[in-house]
C-alpha cells in the first residue's frame, strides 16, 4: 500500500475508536448499564438481568462463577463493539472497593470514563477514590445519574454534589421530568425535546415516543407539576451552568450529566452517543523512552490486565492489551521489552465479555487479548522491535496479610501453582518468604480472601486454609547501592519476601518498626506504590 495512502488509512481508524471505563460505587447500576450500552450498540439482543440471580441468564459482562452467586463484579471485563460507525472498547470495572486496585490498572488503559451515580445516594466513597485517579491522569468523564425511576435525591442538589466533589462545573444534557412513581420521562436539553418513559428492561421493542420542544402544550398537558417543576429547573440550570466545552471536558475539566434509568433502558442512548461525540480518541502515551503517537506506523502496546482460566477448561491465561501505536495483524511478531523475547500472535483474541474471537487485525485504541501460559507480565511492554517502557502501571502496597496452606499436603503442587498464576494477573499480591517456605497473601481488602478461597476451590480443585499473618505494613525495596542492598536483604531475611516478579518486599508488624528500619538504612529506599517491576527492581536484583 502506498505510504501516504496507508497514513491516511491509519489515522482514520485510530479517529474512529473510543476506549472507556465505566465506574462506581457498588450498586449503583454499572453492570446494568453495561448490559443497556450494549443492548443500544446492538452488540446483544437481549440483557441479562443483575438482579434476579435465580434465573439462568447472567450480566453479559460478568463471567466468573463468585460473580454470578453473589451478584457483583470483582474482575474487570472488556467488551468491543460498533456503533456510528466508531468501534467501542469498553471496560467494566469491580465496583467493590477491595478490588480498587485492578479498577486502578484498567483506568490507566482508556480514554474517558462514564460515572455511574445511583441518584438515591449521590456521590459515593469508592466513587469517590475512582475520580482521584482520573483527576490524577485529566481523564475524561461522563456522569449517568441513575435509577430516577425511584424515589431519590432533588435533581438540583445532585447537580450541586457532583460539582463540589468533582471540583469541575457539571453540565446538564438532559433533565428529569419527575421521579419514582411520577417519572415521566428526561427532556434533551441540547436537542430541545422530551423522550417519555417507557418501562421495559431486556429488549428494544418499538419506536420510542418523543415531545417537541419545551414549550410544548402536550408536555404540560400529560406531565403536570412534574414538568412544570422540571421547566423551572431547566431554565435556571441553563443560566447559571456554563455552556458546554469540548476541550475542557477533554482535558478533565468539565463533565457533561445525564439522567435516567438503566434497567429500563431509560437514558442510555444518549449516553452512548455523547461517547462517540465526546469522548476522544486515542491519544499519545508517555514511555520512559519518549511520547508514542498512536497514528505512529510501528505496532507498541501495553499489558495492563492478566485474567486466569477465562476458559477454565483449558487453564488459559489472558494478556489485556491496550494498543498504543500503529496497527495490529494477525501473526505479527512482537518483542517482549522486559526480556527481549519473541511473541507468536496466531491466536490473539478480541473480546464480548467472555465470548471471544479469533482476531485479524487491531488498531490503537483497541484492547486484545494474547493467550499466555505466564510469558506476560501485568505491565510488559510489546513493540515490533523498538525497546520501549510505558509508565503508570500501578501496584499498591497491601494493608491485609495472611498466610495459607493447602488442607491435603499432596495438593501443595496444585496450590503453588494456582496462587502464582493468580497473582500473575494481580487478583492478590503472593509473596515468597526469603527464609520460610509458606507463602504469604497480600489483600486491599478482606473479600479479595474469600475471592481467592472460591477460585482456588473451583478453578484448581485446592481447598486452601487461611490464617492471620502478624505483618500489616509492606514496602518494596530498592538501592542504587548493590552491595547495601544485599547486607540489607541478608541482615532483615525474616521479614523480606519476593512478589510475583522477585521485586523484594521488606514486611513489618507496624508502622512503628518500619519507620525504625527507614531510619537505620538510608540508603534503602522503601516504596508503598511499585509501578511495573521490570527496570528497577531485577536490575536492583542482578547487582545483588
Amino acid at each position: 500500500m502506498n505510504a501516504n495512502l496507508w497514513v491516511g488509512v491509519l489515522a482514520r481508524e485510530v479517529a474512529r475508536r473510543r476506549t472507556f471505563a465505566i465506574i462506581s460505587h457498588p450498586d449503583a447500576g454499572k453492570t446494568t448499564l453495561t448490559e443497556k450500552l450494549l443492548l443500544f450498540a446492538g452488540a446483544i439482543q437481549i440483557a441479562g438481568s443483575v438482579k434476579a440471580r435465580k434465573a439462568s441468564r447472567h450480566a453479559t459482562s460478568d463471567w466468573m462463577e463468585i460473580e454470578k452467586q453473589r451478584g457483583i463484579s470483582v474482575a474487570s471485563s472488556v467488551m468491543q463493539m460498533e456503533y456510528r460507525d466508531c468501534v467501542i472498547n469498553l471496560l467494566d470495572t469491580p465496583g467493590h472497593q477491595d478490588f480498587s486496585e485492578d479498577t486502578y490498572r484498567v483506568l490507566t488503559a482508556v480514554d474517558a470514563a462514564l460515572m455511574v451515580i445511583d441518584a438515591a445516594n449521590g456521590v459515593e466513597s469508592q466513587t469517590l477514590r475512582l475520580l482521584e485517579v482520573c483527576r490524577a491522569r485529566n481523564t475524561p468523564i461522563i456522569t449517568f445519574v441513575n435509577k430516577l425511576d425511584r424515589e431519590v435525591k432533588e435533581p438540583l442538589a445532585l447537580l450541586d454534589e457532583i460539582e463540589q466533589v468533582l471540583g469541575m462545573p457539571a453540565v446538564p444534557f438532559t433533565w428529569p421530568v419527575g421521579m419514582g412513581s411520577r417519572f415521566g420521562g428526561v427532556f434533551d436539553i441540547r436537542a430541545d425535546r422530551m423522550r417519555v418513559f417507557r418501562a421495559g428492561q431486556e429488549r428494544l421493542d418499538g419506536a420510542e415516543e418523543t415531545l417537541e420542544g419545551i414549550d410544548n402544550p402536550q408536555c404540560a398537558a400529560r406531565f403536570g407539576d412534574a414538568f412544570a417543576q422540571a421547566r423551572g429547573e431547566i431554565e435556571l440550570v441553563s443560566g447559571a451552568a456554563p455552556l458546554f466545552d469540548a476541550e475542557e471536558f477533554a482535558a478533565g475539566r468539565q463533565t457533561p450529566v445525564f439522567f435516567g434509568s438503566a434497567i429500563n433502558n431509560f437514558g442510555v442512548r444518549e449516553v452512548l452517543d455523547a461517547l462517540v461525540e465526546f469522548a476522544p480518541p486515542p491519544g499519545a502515551r508517555r514511555a520512559l523512552q519518549r511520547r508514542v503517537l498512536p497514528t505512529e506506523d510501528k505496532f507498541s502496546g501495553v499489558v495492563f490486565k492478566i485474567q486466569a482460566n477465562m476458559d477454565p477448561a483449558h487453564r488459559d491465561r489472558v494478556a489485556f492489551v491496550r494498543i498504543c501505536s500503529g496497527r495490529f495483524e494477525r501473526g505479527m511478531k512482537l518483542k517482549i521489552c522486559r526480556n527481549g523475547k519473541e511473541l507468536r500472535t496466531n491466536n490473539v483474541v478480541s473480546f464480548l465479555s467472555q465470548r471471544r474471537e479469533l482476531l485479524e487485525e487491531a488498531y490503537a485504541g483497541d484492547i486484545i487479548g494474547i493467550p499466555n501460559h505466564g510469558l506476560l507480565q501485568l505491565g510488559d511492554t510489546l513493540t515490533e522491535g523498538e525497546t520501549l517502557q510505558f509508565t503508570g502501571l500501578p501496584f499498591f502496597a497491601p494493608e491485609i496479610f495472611q498466610s495459607v496452606e493447602v488442607a491435603d499436603p499432596l495438593r501443595a503442587k496444585q496450590l503453588r501453582a494456582g496462587l502464582l498464576q493468580l497473582g500473575e494477573e494481580g487478583a492478590i499480591q503472593v509473596f515468597r518468604p526469603y527464609a520460610g517456605s509458606m507463602l504469604l497473601l497480600g489483600a486491599v481488602g478482606a473479600l479479595q480472601f474469600e475471592v481467592i478461597a472460591h477460585r482456588l476451590k473451583h478453578e484448581y480443585g485446592v481447598e486452601a486454609r487461611f490464617a492471620g499473618s502478624k505483618y500489616q505494613v509492606a514496602r518494596w525495596v530498592t538501592s542504587r547501592d548493590a552491595a547495601e542492598m544485599k547486607r540489607f536483604i541478608d541482615g532483615n531475611a525474616h521479614r523480606i519476601a519476593f512478589d510475583v516478579v522477585d521485586a523484594p518486599t521488606f514486611l513489618a508488624s507496624h508502622q512503628a518498626e518500619l519507620n525504625v528500619v527507614e531510619e537505620r538504612w538510608e540508603n534503602i529506599e522503601f516504596h508503598a506504590l511499585r509501578e511495573h517491576a521490570g527496570l528497577v527492581f531485577h536490575a536492583a536484583l542482578r547487582a545483588g
